[in-house]
């Protein structure tokens, strides 16, 4: 299989190359993040006239390495290799491994000749008490699995049964090696877990294993569904699982959160401005492990369209809120919701997601929620349909999912 450029991640670490910081390289297992820095970056730097013997790389998941999980052992390592005044890129992979790492990166720091550059699998290093170690000197670049453009770029087929099999299977890079779905079914689920649940279990010390695995099944069915922990607890104690609680459900669900596993979304009440602390939402990073985790039953092609548009506003750098639109009908107030708001420095966007509007009816109710926002800035619905994008009399872009998530500039047509 060709490389995999991942250009838009390359950009960002040459972007805040030797700026002072530590970059921080985090996501979920198995998105790349260890083939973003090598051979991709690394690559990068030797066609940029960057000496090889001036690139250190460790994987620190290697049992080769095992000693450098001493931060003493690996400090000193480091810097037996520095050995003059040019500068040095040192590449850590899976830096979390590393016990007291926060010193021996800010170490690092005082070096004038060195710039660092770290990943990590889960968010525990990326809390504020580690931030504050790192004085805000660290710099995060935040991997997700395959986009759909990615995807597609690869990909062996047409267009169409890109879609079909990305809706399936996802985009962890790794899937586009296997041929049959049973590999690619059996690759996921083994990923699933005995790479993200283990891992889980085992960094957080988790003595409830049930409760956890009826929990991601909880989620992965309901996905984009309202939820917050006291509904989920509540769920348990109608299938008579009664010694759950809401304290044990929200430090689970933090601890998926960690691991990049999902994302959480906040509501936002557009009229009011204010978010509204519950309930939330829930999406998967990856669809192909939401699927295989409920053994791909409930493809519901709106819920996964939905989440896959999610991933692609936060790939695409935005901020994401779902939208509440409170209106007044018949003497009655209302609540409209707009699926999400993108939020980008002094740009703003609104996305509704939905499979046909194939009837004037189902035109209007999407509209609806957009239309009463009240402001000027630009509202977007996209379809499964391939259509070529139009705008409603409204003003709303219609555009269909394929050519909004392959066109980057999608949400400025």
């Amino acid at each position: 299989m060709k490389q995999i450029n991942r250009d838009i991640y390359l950009n960002k670490l040459i972007n805040r190359k030797e700026n002072g910081m530590i970059k921080i390289v985090t996501g979920i297992r198995r998105s790349g993040k260890s083939y973003l820095l090598d051979p991709i970056f690394k690559d990068y730097l030797i066609n940029s006239g960057v000496s090889e013997d001036h690139i250190i790389k460790l994987d620190l998941e290697e049992r080769k390495n095992k000693k450098y999980l001493d931060p003493d052992i690996l400090d000193q390592y480091i810097r037996s290799l520095i050995v003059d005044e040019n500068m040095y890129y040192i590449i850590l992979d899976e830096i979390q491994k590393v016990s007291d790492f926060e010193s021996v990166l800010n170490g690092f720091l005082h070096i004038k000749n060195v710039d660092v550059y770290v990943t990590g699998s889960n968010s525990k290093f990326l809390s504020s008490d580690i931030i504050t170690e790192f004085r805000g000197r660290g710099d995060e670049v935040r991997v997700y699995p395959l986009s759909f453009k990615e995807f597609t770029s690869f990909y062996k087929g047409t267009q169409d049964e890109a879609w079909n099999e990305y809706l399936v299977y996802g985009g962890i890079p790794y899937i586009l090696t296997k041929k049959t779905d049973e590999e690619k079914s059996s690759y996921l689920s083994n990923l699933f877990n005995t790479s993200y649940l283990n891992d889980i279990i085992e960094r957080n010390n988790i003595e409830r294993v049930d409760v956890l695995n009826i929990l991601v099944d909880i989620l992965a069915s309901s996905v984009g569904s309202l939820t917050n922990p006291t509904k989920l607890a509540n769920t348990f104690t109608s299938n008579m699982i009664k010694d759950v609680n809401v304290q044990t459900i929200a430090s689970y669900i933090n601890y998926l959160l960690d691991a990049f596993l999902i994302s959480k979304v906040e509501r936002y009440d557009i009229k009011g401005k204010k978010y509204k602390s519950t309930p939330s939402k829930y999406y998967f990073t990856d669809v192909g492990l939401r699927n295989v985790r409920i053994n791909f039953r409930q493809l519901e092609e709106n819920h996964l369209m939905e989440n896959i548009i999610y991933n692609e506003l936060l790939i695409r750098g935005y901020n994401v809120d779902v939208g509440i639109v409170e209106i007044r009908e018949k003497n009655k107030r209302k609540q409209l919701e707009v699926d999400f708001i993108c939020n980008q420095s002094y740009k703003k966007y609104y996305v509704q997601c939905t499979l046909h509007l194939d009837e004037r009816e189902k035109t209007l109710n999407e509209e609806k929620p957009l239309i009463n926002i009240g402001d000027e800035f630009k509202k977007i619905i996209v379809v499964k349909d391939n259509i070529k994008h139009r705008y409603t009399e409204e003003g709303i872009l219609v555009i269909g999912i394929q050519e909004f998530l392959l066109n980057q500039d999608s949400l400025n047509l």
